[in-house]
């Protein structure tokens, strides 16, 4: 697994490798807490200076304690960061937008006070590693992620709060290259500046995939869609050069079609676009639902007819797909995976998107596993299924999560997920459901709303629709469940305003079980989890049985709910911005237990009078630095 450890004397530094970021975690053993203020974090690029990370919370009166007066004021070595763990991005503040990827070193050192002033720093108390960050790839498999962080800090200090990644009632095909805005620092930036910057690594893949079928005369492409927009895919898909050779699988549900003229005259976007690519010569396409949706997203890449790379996961081909929604894209470089997606989708097209015809091919019936050197242990299911498969298919994720609350050692049991819906309840009007009909109804989501409950298993995640945003305090018992669409965000100082989002936050369909125990997995793809939905919509469920995936899909869960964690416990009811003294909710205490790290030892940092915030938030906003 791509894990990095140091240690200098009573200090343990340890370093996961995400996609194109790092977790970092550390420990102090107890006896060196005492005056503890917090810790410093510096990051040398491949071919650049070293720098030290930014924190936004600061001294009250930083010149009371040791400052270096050639950093800034939020630079960690004068502001050290109130935690055991840290995700660090490049670029933004250091790197701007198309930061060194490569080999990084850290370092991390431990800041003591003394006679209630931080003393300067002890670089020997000190602890170094270096790893890779770069997008991540595991053998002949890559994920990407989107940022997903509109309602953040970072994006509303470098676009500013009022930016838009789209102009106002655009075309179907817009032009991303005009000026979108004017950032803090006075300089234009545009659209194509924003959709990179949000769309971080899942973007490439999908555009990248597309421009090698494009450049190729001998390579085909077959192409499942829900949401369709975009204005980069649409552009390709398109070019007359790539439809002669595309084949296309749309939705045609009522939120992608117009049965009718609609009376305002303005279009589905996925209505005009079915009718510009069907009149290019050679193109074809077909719509559909099944029972409800086609709700894959998949790009299927052949040459000379024999399927060779396949990418899918949860992110629609859309402007809110890549640019709002928190999303992830796996491409599969193997023929044996892609082949398996082709005939799905011959399936598919064959049977004209029906249900029916569908489920008479058996191709809903069993996964299909692979396991090679090149791709870990996958096994995938398509849907729909019939009513016993669904519930047959839903019933292995939630033996996983019932094996987390059992297995052993106890250490090793952990689930951290990011699911777009988590709703149990009943359609409005309805009288409540009972307990044994919510598991009944949905026993993923029911699992997962009440997984907090177990003390035997930790739990940390996130959605944007749980029934109700709940804090758990851990070891009480509990977990952490935190929605990812806070109703009035309202930041006291020092933050400042973030944009609100309309639709969804959260659009990942993920959940990590035994991350870091002896055998972690990860169930991910385009199905929302719930049992009618694998019942009538066209979707794929992947399980990946492989530390180094599991990894990277936990550290994008820890950073979802330690972001929005903060935004729910600062958001308020539109009143003036308050800010909560009560006791923290030691939510670090129990993750820091599966990290290796002794955040129980947070509230200890400092001197809670002498912050600007004193919510003593232990999640403090990190992507604020450098997202």
């Amino acid at each position: 697994m791509s894990v990095s450890t140091a240690s200098t004397g009573p200090f343990r530094l340890r370093a996961r490798q995400g996609d194109a970021k790092t977790l970092l975690s550390w420990e102090l053993d107890e006896a060196a807490t005492s005056g503890l203020a917090g810790f410093t974090i510096s990051a040398q690029p491949p071919g650049g200076a070293a720098y030290f990370l930014y924190n936004r919370l600061t001294f009250a009166d930083p010149s009371a304690h040791a400052q270096d007066p050639a950093q800034p004021t939020r630079a960690s070595i004068n502001s050290p960061f109130h935690a055991f763990r840290w995700v660090h991005h490049p670029g933004l503040v250091h790197q701007r937008l198309q930061p060194n990827l490569g080999r990084y070193s850290y370092t991390v050192t431990p800041r003591y006070f003394v006679d209630r002033s931080m003393a300067p720093i002890d670089h020997a108390l000190g602890a170094s590693l270096t790893i890779e960050v770069a997008p991540f790839r595991k053998g002949r498999l890559r994920v990407g992620f989107t940022r997903g962080f509109v309602q953040s800090q970072a994006y509303a200090d470098h676009f500013g709060p009022k930016a838009t990644f789209e102009p106002h009632d655009p075309e179907l095909v817009w032009d991303t290259s005009q000026i979108a805005g004017v950032a803090t620092d006075g300089t234009s930036f545009t659209f194509e500046d924003q959709h990179r910057w949000l769309g971080f690594t899942a973007r490439p893949l999908i555009l990248e995939l597309l421009d090698e079928v494009r450049a190729d005369p001998d390579m085909t492409l077959d192409v499942f869609a829900y949401d369709l927009n975009e204005p980069a895919i649409l552009t390709r898909l398109l070019d007359p050069t790539l439809a002669a050779r595309t084949r296309i699988i749309l939705d045609n549900a009522a939120l992608h079609h117009d049965a009718k003229p609609p009376p305002s005259g303005r279009r589905k976007p996925e209505d005009e676009f079915a009718e510009r690519f069907v009149a290019l010569p050679g193109s074809q396409i077909k719509r559909g639902h099944f029972g409800r949706y086609s709700h894959n997203k998949v790009l299927i890449a052949s040459r000379k007819n024999r399927a060779r790379k396949v990418l899918t996961g949860s992110t629609n081909f859309s402007t809110t797909g890549l640019y709002v929604n928190s999303n992830h894209v796996l491409v599969f470089d193997d023929p044996k995976v892609a082949t398996t997606y082709r005939t799905v989708f011959d399936a598919t097209w064959d049977g004209d998107v029906a249900r029916r015809s569908w489920l008479e091919t058996g191709l809903d019936r069993s996964a299909v596993s692979f396991a090679t050197a090149h791709v870990p242990s996958t096994a995938i299911h398509f849907s729909p299924h019939s009513n016993e498969n669904a519930t047959s298919i839903l019933g292995g994720l939630l033996g996983r999560l019932d094996h987390e609350t059992t297995a052993a050692p106890a250490s090793g049991r952990s689930v951290l997920f990011a699911v777009m819906e988590l709703s149990t309840r009943r359609k409005k009007g309805s009288p409540p459901a009972s307990d044994d009909e919510r598991r009944a109804g949905n026993p993923v989501y029911f699992a997962l709303n009440e997984l907090h409950a177990d003390p035997a298993c930790f739990s940390y995640g996130i959605s944007d629709n749980p029934d109700g945003i709940k804090l758990y305090r851990p070891g009480q018992p509990g977990g952490v469940l935190v929605t990812g669409k806070p109703t009035a965000v309202r930041l006291p100082p020092p933050f400042n305003q973030v944009p609100r989002v309309a639709g969804h936050q959260i659009h990942h369909k993920f959940v990590v079980c035994g991350f870091n125990g002896e055998a972690p997995v990860v169930y991910c793809g385009s199905s929302n989890l719930a049992l009618r939905g694998e019942q009538v919509n066209g979707d794929n469920l992947i399980e990946i049985n492989d530390p180094d995936v599991a990894t990277a899909f936990a550290i994008e869960a820890i950073e979802l709910v330690d972001h929005f964690n903060f935004l729910n416990r600062c958001s308020t009811d539109g009143s003036s911005p308050k800010i909560n003294t009560a006791k923290p909710v030691e939510a670090a205490a129990r993750i820091g237990w599966h990290l290796g790290t002794t955040d129980l030892w947070v509230h200890k940092f400092y001197d809670p009078d002498d912050l600007r915030c004193r919510d003593r938030c232990l999640f403090a906003q990190q992507f604020a630095a450098e997202p």
